[in-house]
C-alpha cells in the first residue's frame, strides 16, 4: 500500500508540472467562506457596541471597560495599553467565555515597555487621554462609548479611527443549538466527482484535492438550546459545520469570528498586508468602481500552485499590518495581532482618506497603533513590536545556488567547480529533497550522497557552505527512526477524533509535528545537534518549505481547520503561525548544536507570520520563469519589506519553466540588488546555472554577481542598521520621499537603503527603460532621514557618474549589459572589489570608499564590521564607523566598538573616489595618528570624479583626507 500511494503522489506531483496555472475552484474566497461572508455583509449601522461608562477604568497604562452588544446584551471586556514611543494597543475579549478563546503568542516582544496614560478624563459620554510618553509628538486617543468608538490623534491629526461604521463585530462562544441530524437526505450538495472513493481518482479530478469522502454523523448530541430571538439576530450562516468541496469542517465550538473596520482619515495610500501579487499600494477591495465579484485581501498561508499576479488571493505568508500615508507624508500604521484565516476589506473612506475592513475566524480583537508621524517612526515601532531581522552571517547575503534537485555528490561538485572554472562567486550549494533516503528528513540517499561529511568538507575548503531542505510532514513509517520517536512521544499534531493527523506530502502517507508545542520544538531542535543529524557538519544550514502547512488531499493542500494543538487549540486558531513556529524551532536548533552557542543560524521558510524576521529569511514562493513574474517580484518583495520581513527574495529566474537567456540574465541582474539573493529551478526545468547560457550572457551574470560581491559591506550594514532601526533593506520610494506624489505608488524601481535606486529592466528587448529620480523631500524625510536634500536631490549613475537632477523621468538606455542604477548625492558606499571565490575570503581585502557628492558638496555613510558568523558582536566586538564629507573634507570616526580580534579591521582603504567634485583638488593630504602625508589622486573634469589611490590607512583608525 505504501508504495502504492508513493505513487500516487508522484503522479499528483507530475501532474502540478504539466499545469500552467492555479486552478481557482481549489481554493476558497470570501463567497464560500461563512465567517467571511457573514461580516463582510454586515451593513453601516448604528448602535450595536457601547462602552458601559461606569466600568470605565484608569490605572498606570491601562484602560478598561466592559462592552455589551446591544441585541443580546452579552458583555466584552475592553483593555487600552499605553506603550512608549507613539504605539497603543486595544484589546476585546469576552468577559466570561464559555471557553477561552485563543491569544496569540510568542509574537510581541517581552521587553516592550508600557507607560502610563497622562492626561486622562471620563465622562458619561468619552474617555480620553494621552498615550506613548513621548516628549517631542503628541499622542492622544478619545474613546466615544455609545457607539462605541475610538480615535487617535498625533499632534491634534485624528489619524485612525475604529468602528466608524459600526462594522465591529464579535461572535461570542455558545452551546450549539438544537438542529435537524445531518443525514445522507439533507446534507448539504457535493458534487458526485468531489467525492474520490480511492487516491487514483483523486489523481485523476484534481491537481490538489485528494481527500477522502466527508464523514456524515450520524446525529448531533443534545446541546442546551440557543434561543430563538437570538438566532432570529444573528446571520449563523455556516457556524456549526462547512464544506469546501469534499471537505468537512465540523466547528465544534461553534461561531467565534471578530470583525473591526479601521478608518485613516486623510490617507492617500495604504501598503502591507503581504503576501499578495497586488501591487505595493494596496487596491480598493469594495466600493465604486469594483466589480461585485472582487474578493478581500486574504491571510491564510497556503501552498498555490504557480501563484496567479494581480491576485487578492491568499499565498505562503501573511503579516496582518497596514501601514497608511497621507498628503503630508504623515504614517501611522495598525497590526491586527491574530494568527486564524482573515480578510481585509480596502476602499475609500466614508468622507476622506482610506478604509480597512478587517474579520478574522476566531480569536480576539487585539490591534496595535503604530503612531509615527514618519515613516521611519513607525518602522521603528513595528521593530519594538515584533523585532528586527536575526543578524545573519556573512555568507547568508551573498549568493546562493539550488536546483531541485542537483542528483548526486558528482553533480554536486561540478557545480561547484565550474564556479571557479568560470570566475564566478557564490557561497552557498542547496539540495531539495532528492538528496535523502525516500524523502525521510534527517537521512541521506546512501546510493547518490554516500559520503556527505567529505562532500560538504570539500565546499568548506573554498569558504562555501550547503543549505539542505527539511520539511514538517514525516513520512509515517515505523522504521524511520524521526517518526518513531515522535509517535512514540505524543508530538504529532491530531485530528478531531484524537488520532495522529494523517495526511499526504512528498513521502505519502505522513504526519505533521506540532510545531506550537514548545517541548516539539526543543525535541527538533536537538535532532538538528551534529551527533543526532549524521552526515551533518557545522557548514550544514536549512530550508524550511512546505510548512503553510502543505497537506496534498486536505481542504485548500492544506490541514483540517479542526485538527487539534497542543494546549486543544483548533488549528484554526493557530494556522497562520504554524510555520512562524518551525522557523523558530530550527533556527534555534542551529544555534544550539554548537557547544558554545556562537554561530548564527541560517533557516529560509516560505510560511511567515509577524516576527518571523526574528528566525531567518523568506523567499517568494514558486515563481514562474516570466516577464511578468520578474516584475511582480518587487512590489512583493516591498510589501514584505512594510511587514518587517526585510531579507527576503524572489527565486532568480522563475521556479516553473524555462527563462530564455535574456530573461535569465535580467533576472541576475534584478536578484543582485534583492536582500536575499537565490537562482532556483523546478525538477523538470532545465539547468540554468550561470554559465549554461553561454556569451554574452555569462559574462553579464558574472558581472551582476560579482556587483553584489563588491557591496556586500554595504549590505551588511544595511542589515545592521535594520536590527537598531527596523528599517527595511529594500525600500519603497515613499519612505525616504513621503511628499513625492510621483512616488507614492512606484513599485517597479526601489531604493537600497538610503544610498541606491534601482529600475529592474522586466520586459523583452527593453533596450530603454524610463526611470523617475525623486527630488521632492518633506519635514518628516529632513527630520528623520540624514541624507535628505529635499527639492535639490541630486542622482549620479552608478557606473558611468553621470549627474541627474532629482524629480524628473529620465529615458535611460538599458542595452542588455545594463539595468538603471543611481547613487543618490549626500551617500557614501563602502565597498570591497577584489574578486574572490567566496565572501569568506575577503575579509582581509581592501576597501573603497565611494562617495557621491549633493548640492551642498556634502555626503555621508557608515560601516559595519565583524566576524561575520558569531554572536560576539553582541559582546561589543564590532566596528561601527560614521563617514562624513563636509567642507572638502572626508573624515572616518569611529561612533562605537572598535574591538574585535578577526573582523579583518586592519584592511587597508584601497582607493577614495569622490563622484561630483567641482573642481580638481590642487593638493589631497591624509592626516592619522597624528601625522600628515600627501596623497596621489587622479581628477576627471568630464565627470567630475577624483579617485584618491591608495590612502592605505586602515580601515579601524580614526582619519582624515583633506581636499585642498
Amino acid at each position: 500500500m505504501r508504495v502504492r500511494l508513493a505513487l500516487v503522489v508522484l503522479l499528483f506531483c507530475g501532474l502540478l508540472a504539466i499545469s500552467e496555472a492555479v486552478d481557482r475552484s481549489k481554493f476558497r474566497t470570501c463567497e464560500n467562506t461563512g465567517f467571511c461572508k457573514r461580516n463582510r455583509k454586515l451593513p453601516d449601522r448604528g448602535l450595536s457596541y457601547q462602552v458601559q461608562p461606569a466600568t470605565v477604568q484608569i490605572s498606570g497604562s491601562s484602560l478598561t471597560a466592559d462592552i455589551i452588544n446591544v441585541h443580546n446584551n452579552h458583555t466584552f471586556v475592553l483593555e487600552m495599553i499605553s506603550h512608549e514611543n507613539g504605539i497603543l494597543r486595544l484589546k476585546v475579549d469576552e468577559k466570561a467565555p464559555l471557553r477561552p478563546r485563543y491569544k496569540v503568542q510568542d509574537v510581541i516582544m517581552e521587553d516592550l515597555k508600557k507607560v502610563g496614560f497622562t492626561k486622562t478624563s471620563s465622562t458619561g459620554h468619552t474617555a480620553t487621554g494621552h498615550f506613548g510618553g513621548s516628549s517631542v509628538d503628541d499622542y492622544h486617543f478619545r474613546l466615544h462609548f455609545a457607539p462605541f468608538r475610538l480615535e487617535v490623534y498625533v499632534n491634534n491629526v485624528l489619524t485612525t479611527s475604529t468602528n466608524g461604521r459600526n462594522l465591529f463585530n464579535m461572535e461570542h462562544l455558545r452551546d450549539k443549538a438544537i438542529l435537524p441530524p445531518i443525514t445522507q437526505d439533507n446534507m448539504p450538495d457535493v458534487p458526485a466527482e468531489d467525492v474520490p472513493h480511492t487516491p487514483e481518482e483523486a489523481i485523476d479530478q484534481a491537481e490538489h484535492e485528494i481527500a477522502p469522502a466527508p464523514h456524515i454523523p450520524e446525529s448531533i448530541p443534545d446541546q442546551p438550546p440557543v434561543s430563538a430571538s437570538e438566532l432570529n439576530k444573528e446571520d449563523l450562516t455556516d457556524a456549526w459545520e462547512e464544506y469546501f468541496g469534499s471537505h468537512h469542517d465540523s466547528k465544534p465550538n461553534g461561531p467565534s469570528s471578530v470583525s473591526m473596520d479601521i478608518a485613516f482619515p486623510g490617507a492617500k495610500h495604504l501598503y502591507g498586508l503581504p503576501e499578495h501579487t497586488t501591487g505595493l499600494s494596496l487596491r480598493n477591495t469594495r466600493g465604486a468602481g469594483i466589480p461585485e465579484g472582487d474578493m478581500p485581501y486574504r491571510l491564510y498561508n497556503l501552498d498555490v500552485f504557480e501563484y496567479e499576479l494581480d491576485n487578492t488571493m491568499a499565498l505562503y505568508g501573511g503579516v496582518p499590518i497596514i501601514m497608511a500615508l497621507d498628503a503630508e507624508g504623515r504614517t501611522s500604521g495598525v497590526l491586527w495581532l491574530n494568527a486564524a484565516e482573515t480578510f481585509v476589506d480596502i476602499s475609500e473612506g466614508t468622507q476622506s482618506g482610506k478604509d480597512s475592513h478587517w474579520f478574522s475566524e476566531s480569536g480576539i480583537v487585539d490591534v496595535f497603533f503604530m503612531m509615527g508621524p514618519a515613516p521611519r517612526q513607525v518602522f521603528k515601532q513595528y521593530a519594538e513590536l515584533t523585532g528586527t531581522l536575526a543578524m545573519p552571517q556573512m555568507f547568508a547575503i551573498a549568493y546562493h545556488q539550488c536546483k531541485w534537485n542537483y542528483k548526486d555528490q558528482a553533480d554536486v561538485a561540478g557545480v561547484d567547480g565550474n564556479f571557479d572554472q568560470y570566475d564566478i562567486p557564490y557561497d552557498v550549494i542547496w539540495l531539495d529533497i532528492e538528496h535523502t533516503d525516500g524523502k525521510r528528513y534527517f537521512t541521506w540517499d546512501s546510493t547518490h550522497f554516500p559520503s556527505p561529511t567529505e562532500m560538504q568538507d570539500s565546499i568548506k575548503a573554498k569558504g562555501r557552505k550547503m543549505v539542505v531542505i527539511i520539511d514538517p510532514h514525516i513520512k509515517t513509517d515505523s522504521g524511520y527512526h524521526i517518526h518513531s520517536e515522535a509517535k512514540e512521544k505524543g508530538l504529532y499534531i491530531k485530528n478531531k477524533d484524537g488520532q495522529d493527523y494523517d495526511g499526504w506530502c512528498w513521502p505519502g502517507s505522513s504526519s505533521y509535528l506540532d510545531f506550537t508545542n514548545p517541548d516539539v520544538r526543543k525535541w527538533w531542535g536537538d535532532k538538528l545537534s551534529l551527533s543526532s543529524y549524521k552526515g551533518s557538519t557545522d557548514i550544514l544550514y536549512v530550508w524550511n518549505d512546505m510548512n503553510e502547512p502543505s497537506v496534498f488531499n486536505g481542504p485548500e493542500v492544506s490541514m483540517y481547520k479542526d485538527a487539534v494543538h497542543h494546549g486543544g487549540w483548533e488549528h484554526r486558531d493557530v494556522h497562520n503561525m504554524y510555520g512562524y513556529y518551525m522557523h523558530m524551532a530550527t533556527s534555534q536548533g542551529l544555534v544550539s548544536r554548537h557547544p558554545s552557542h556562537n554561530d548564527r543560524s541560517f533557516v529560509l521558510s516560505r510560511a511567515f507570520f509577524a516576527g518571523t524576521q526574528r528566525h531567518g529569511a523568506i523567499w517568494t514562493g514558486d515563481n514562474a520563469a516570466q516577464w511578468s513574474h520578474l516584475a511582480a517580484a518587487q512590489p512583493m518583495l516591498l510589501s514584505l519589506g512594510v511587514g518587517g520581513i526585510a531579507f527576503a527574495g524572489a527565486d532568480v529566474g522563475g521556479f516553473f519553466g524555462n527563462p530564455e537567456p535574456e530573461l535569465l540574465t535580467r533576472w541576475y541582474q534584478a536578484g543582485a540588488y534583492y536582500p536575499f539573493f537565490r537562482a532556483h529551478a523546478h525538477l523538470d526545468s532545465r539547468r540554468r546555472e550561470p554559465w549554461v547560457a553561454g556569451e554574452p550572457h555569462t559574462s553579464i551574470v558574472r558581472d551582476a554577481i560579482r556587483g553584489r560581491y563588491a557591496l556586500l559591506p554595504f549590505w551588511y550594514t544595511l542589515f545592521y542598521e535594520n536590527t537598531q532601526t527596523g528599517l527595511p533593506i529594500m525600500r519603497p520610494l515613499w519612505l525616504e520621499f513621503p511628499t513625492d506624489t510621483n512616488a507614492l505608488h512606484l513599485d517597479d524601481e526601489f531604493l537600497v537603503g538610503t544610498a541606491l535606486l534601482v529600475k529592474p529592466v522586466s520586459a523583452a528587448n527593453q533596450m530603454n527603460t524610463k526611470v523617475y529620480l525623486p527630488g521632492t523631500g518633506s519635514k518628516w524625510t529632513n527630520l528623520f532621514s540624514s541624507s535628505s536634500n529635499g527639492a535639490d536631490e541630486i542622482w549620479y549613475d552608478y557606473l558611468s557618474h553621470t549627474k541627474h537632477a532629482g524629480g524628473q523621468t529620465l529615458d535611460v538606455s538599458t542595452p542588455l549589459e545594463k539595468i538603471p542604477v543611481f547613487q543618490r548625492g549626500g551617500s557614501i558606499i563602502p565597498k570591497k572589489e577584489r574578486v574572490r571565490r567566496s565572501s569568506s575570503q575577503m575579509t582581509n581585502d581592501p576597501y573603497t570608499i565611494q562617495i557621491a557628492l549633493n548640492a551642498k558638496g556634502a555626503a555621508e555613510g557608515s560601516l559595519y564590521i565583524d566576524d561575520g558568523h558569531s554572536f560576539d558582536y553582541k559582546k561589543g566586538q564590532y566596528h561601527l564607523r560614521n563617514f562624513t564629507f563636509s567642507d572638502n573634507k572626508f573624515k572616518s570616526v569611529s561612533v562605537g566598538s572598535n574591538t574585535c580580534r578577526e573582523c579583518g579591521a586592519q584592511a587597508a582603504v584601497e582607493r577614495v573616489v569622490v563622484i561630483g567634485a567641482a573642481s580638481r583638488p590642487n593638493k589631497v593630504t591624509l592626516t592619522a595618528k597624528g601625522a600628515t602625508s600627501t596623497l596621489d589622486f587622479d581628477y576627471n573634469a568630464a565627470t567630475s570624479v577624483i579617485v584618491v589611490r591608495k590612502p592605505s590607512v586602515a580601515i579601524d583608525q580614526d582619519f582624515e583626507i583633506q581636499f585642498n
